[in-house]
C-alpha cells in the first residue's frame, strides 16, 4: 500500500446501535440507584432494628405469664397445734391490750372486759386482743342473742372482767385461787373461769387437746371454742353434755378433755339460735 495513501476515517454508528447502547446504560443507573436506595434505609449499625437476613422480624411476643402452681398441702393444711416448747411459767405479771374495741352486739346489756397476757409467755397481747375479739363477735357468738353486747375496754377503765392468757403454772394458781383445780396427772390442763377472771391456759392455747388434733380439729376451731367456752361460764352457764352421735357440741361442753361422740363445734349460736345440750 502506498504511503501516500491516508486511512479511511470511522464510519457513525447507526441510529439503532445508538439505542442499543443507551439502553444498557440506563439499566445500569437504574440498578445502581436501586441499590444506593437499599443502602440508605438500612438502620446504622448497633440501632434496634426489624430486620433479619432481609426479612422482616416480628415483634417479640410478649412473656406468657407463669402457669399457677396449686397451693402445696403444707400451706392448705389446717394448723392443728404450734411447734415448739411452751414456758411452763412466765413472770406472774400482765401486759394488757389498751385498744379500746368497738362495742359487739346489737342490744342488750353491756358488758365490758380486759385483755391481758403474761409477761414472759412469749405472746403478744394484741394478738391474742385480735384472736379475742374475733371469738366474741362472731357470728355465731354469745351477743348473737340480742340480749348482751361486748367490748374491750383499756385497762385503767371500769370493767367487769378480765381474760387472761397465762402460763400453765400461773393459770393453776389463778384457778386455784378461785377454788378451781384445772390439774390433770398434777399438772395444770384445762382453762378455767372464777369471778371476774377468764383464764386461758397457754398449754391449750397453742397446743389444744390430744384428741382434738387427732380429729384434725384446726387450731383457730378450739382456740374461738376455749374463749366462747370460758366467757359462757362468766355469762352464768352451766356445762352441758353431748345431745347425740354426730351433732355438734354444745360450746358449754368440756371439748377440752372429751367429745362423746359428737363433732367440735366453737359458737353458742347455729344458725342464729342458741344452740344447748343437756344440762350436766
Amino acid at each position: 500500500m502506498s504511503s501516500s495513501v491516508r486511512p479511511r476515517a470511522a464510519r457513525s454508528a447507526s441510529p439503532a446501535r445508538r439505542w442499543r447502547v443507551a439502553l444498557v446504560v440506563c439499566a445500569f443507573l437504574v440498578a445502581a440507584g436501586a441499590g444506593i436506595g437499599v443502602a440508605l434505609r438500612l438502620p446504622a449499625a448497633g440501632a434496634d432494628a426489624l430486620v433479619t437476613d432481609g426479612f422482616a422480624a416480628q415483634p417479640p411476643a410478649p412473656p406468657e405469664p407463669p402457669p399457677s402452681v396449686p397451693p402445696s398441702s403444707s400451706s392448705s393444711a389446717p394448723v392443728l397445734a404450734l411447734p415448739g416448747p411452751v414456758p411452763a411459767h412466765g413472770r406472774g405479771s400482765f401486759g394488757y391490750d389498751d385498744r379500746p374495741g368497738g362495742v359487739l352486739g346489737r342490744s342488750g346489756v353491756l358488758r365490758q372486759f380486759r385483755v391481758a397476757v403474761e409477761n414472759g409467755s412469749g405472746e403478744d397481747v394484741r394478738v391474742f386482743g385480735d384472736a379475742v375479739q374475733r371469738a366474741l363477735a362472731g357470728p355465731g357468738s354469745w351477743v348473737d342473742g340480742g340480749r348482751l353486747r361486748l367490748q374491750r375496754v383499756t385497762s385503767g377503765s371500769r370493767y367487769d372482767f378480765t381474760i387472761y392468757l397465762a402460763t400453765r403454772d400461773t393459770a393453776g394458781r389463778l384457778c386455784g385461787s378461785g377454788g378451781v383445780d384445772i390439774r390433770i396427772g398434777g399438772v395444770p390442763y384445762t382453762s378455767c373461769r372464777v369471778p371476774g377472771k377468764v383464764v386461758i391456759n397457754l398449754d391449750r392455747w397453742r397446743l389444744s387437746a390430744p384428741h382434738l388434733v387427732a380429729a384434725r380439729t384446726p387450731l383457730d376451731i378450739y382456740r374461738l371454742y376455749v374463749v366462747n367456752h370460758e366467757v359462757g361460764h362468766q355469762l352464768g352457764h352451766n356445762h352441758e353434755a353431748c345431745p347425740g352421735p354426730g351433732r355438734a357440741a354444745p360450746v358449754m361442753q368440756q371439748q377440752t378433755l372429751f367429745l362423746n361422740g359428737c363433732r367440735p363445734n366453737p359458737w353458742p349460736y347455729l344458725a342464729g339460735k342458741r344452740y344447748a345440750g343437756p344440762a350436766l
